[in-house]
């Protein structure tokens, strides 16, 4: 009996293991709530060296799909996870139903406070698009971001 129930209870554990993993592959709204929130403090103590950190991912401000993005109040962004975004017009964003995402968050982000946009886009690589919401604020001259995939 117990050589057929080991096996049987290793791979329990080991499917519980992936599903645990699998569960962990996008961030979630706390942490980007809370990736927000340090990145606020970032930005306050050391502006420059909080975009360079931004756009290059480091002192924890990349985790799997979550990411800082920050844009001046023209729109224009300054911070972004990928590249080929950096002075790209936020105002010019709009998910495929046609909603103006980057006009709400700019419009909407206050200091001190967080404001939650929900859109669609699809997830990094292509596909369709999915439903996503973003916590904005302003920081100073800056409107800073970070989302999750819902």
């Amino acid at each position: 009996m117990f050589r057929t129930s080991f096996p049987a209870i290793m791979l329990s554990f080991a499917l519980l293991g992936a599903h645990g993993t699998m569960a962990k592959a996008s961030g979630t709204a706390d942490e980007a709530r809370s990736m927000l929130e340090r990145a606020v403090i970032a930005v306050k103590a050391d502006q420059a060296r909080a975009l360079a950190a931004f756009n290059a991912g480091l002192d924890g401000f990349r985790d799997r799909d979550l990411y800082v993005f920050c844009n001046k109040l023209d729109g224009v962004t300054v911070a972004h996870a990928r590249p080929g975004m950096l002075g790209a017009n936020l105002n010019d964003e709009k998910d495929p139903s046609g909603k103006e995402f980057g006009k709400e968050m700019l419009s909407h982000a206050r200091e001190g406070e967080v404001h939650a946009v929900s859109y669609a886009v699809p997830r990094p690589g292509g596909g369709q698009p999915v439903p996503k919401e973003s916590y904005v604020t302003r920081i100073g001259d800056l409107v800073c971001g970070v989302g999750y995939y819902k």
